[in-house]
C-alpha cells in the first residue's frame, strides 16, 4: 500500500477534527511537518476521496460521527480506571477537603500550608520559608495544591483537573502528568509565596493554568485530537485570569475572596513553556 500526499496545509491549521473523522472512517493516515507545513499522507487509491472529504468537512463532521456504531466505554468506573493518576489526585484532594472542613479547620490546614503558622487571638504568625526547609518540611512546597476553601472552589478545580489531566494522561501517560503536576504545583506555590508574602493559600488553580497552557501550545505545534480543547475554553480561562488580576473579585466580594494571582500567572507561563517544548519534540518525532 503506497502512501501519497493528499493535503499540504499551513502548520497553524488545526487538523485534529479531520484526523478524528478519518480514524472513524478507518482511513489509514499519517501527518508530518515538512518545510514549515503539515502534510497528510493516505493510501494512493484514497487520496482523491480524502481531498474531497476535506473540502466538505475540514473540521470533521458531527453527522458522520452519528452514523458510526456507538462504542461501549464501560461508564464512569471504566473512565476512572483508564485515568488512574488523574483520579488519584482528585481523591487526595477530596480527602484533604474533608479533613480540613473545606478550609475551616485551622489545626489540619497547618499540615498542608506552605509554611507552618500559629494563631494567637486575632493574629496569625507564619514561619519563614527558610525555617520550613531547615526543619525538613519539604512536602509543604507542594501540599497547598490540595487545600480548597469552600465547595465551589473545590468543585470547579476538581472538574477542570479531571478535564485537563485525563487528556495528558491519555496522550503522554501518567508519569508525564505526575511530572507536570509536581512542576506546576511547585512553581505556582513558590511564586505565590514570593510575590504574595506569607499567608494561607491553596488550590489546584495554579496547576490547572499550567495544564491549560501545556495542552494549548502542545496542540498548536503538534495537533492531536486528545489535546483539542472545546471552543472558547482558552479564551474563557484567560479572561477569568485578567478579571482576577484586575482586583474586581476582591472588590465585589468585599475582601472575603483572595485570589492567588501569582500562582495562576506562574502556572500558565510554566505550562506554556512545557507545551512548546513537548509540542516541538512531538512534531519532530512525526517526521
Amino acid at each position: 500500500m503506497v502512501a501519497v500526499e493528499a493535503l499540504r496545509l499551513p502548520i497553524s491549521e488545526d487538523l485534529s477534527g479531520f484526523l478524528a473523522l478519518l480514524r472513524r472512517l478507518q482511513v489509514p493516515c499519517r501527518v508530518s511537518e515538512e518545510a514549515g507545513e503539515q502534510v497528510l499522507r493516505v493510501p494512493d487509491e484514497l487520496a482523491e476521496q480524502v481531498r474531497q472529504l476535506y473540502a466538505r468537512y475540514p473540521q470533521g463532521d458531527g453527522t458522520l460521527v452519528a452514523e458510526q456504531p456507538p462504542r461501549r466505554t464501560g461508564g464512569f468506573v471504566a473512565s476512572l480506571r483508564a485515568n488512574r493518576f488523574t483520579a488519584g489526585v482528585l481523591l487526595v484532594t477530596l480527602v484533604v477537603a474533608a479533613i480540613t472542613l473545606l478550609g475551616e479547620h485551622f489545626p489540619t490546614i497547618r499540615w498542608f500550608s506552605f509554611t507552618d503558622f500559629r494563631i494567637e487571638g486575632e493574629y496569625a504568625y507564619f514561619a519563614t520559608l527558610e525555617q520550613t526547609l531547615a526543619e525538613g518540611a519539604w512536602w509543604r512546597l507542594l501540599t497547598p495544591i490540595f487545600l480548597h476553601f469552600g465547595l465551589l472552589h473545590l468543585a470547579m478545580n476538581s472538574m477542570w483537573y479531571w478535564e485537563l489531566g485525563r487528556r495528558i494522561e491519555h496522550r503522554q501517560g501518567a508519569p508525564m502528568l505526575l511530572g507536570l503536576t509536581l512542576l506546576f504545583g511547585l512553581v505556582s506555590n513558590l511564586s505565590q509565596y514570593l510575590f504574595g508574602g506569607p499567608g494561607i493559600f491553596g488550590g489546584l488553580s495554579g496547576v490547572l493554568y499550567g495544564l491549560l497552557g501545556h495542552c494549548w501550545l502542545f496542540q498548536k505545534l503538534a495537533p492531536d485530537e486528545a489535546y483539542r480543547l472545546p471552543p472558547g475554553v482558552v479564551v474563557l480561562m484567560l479572561i477569568w485570569l485578567v478579571v482576577c488580576l484586575s482586583g474586581a473579585i476582591e472588590v465585589l466580594s468585599f475582601g472575603t475572596m483572595a485570589i492567588a494571582n501569582a500562582a495562576h500567572v506562574s502556572g500558565l507561563v510554566a505550562g506554556c513553556v512545557t507545551g512548546v517544548v513537548g509540542g516541538l519534540l512531538a512534531s519532530r518525532a512525526r517526521r
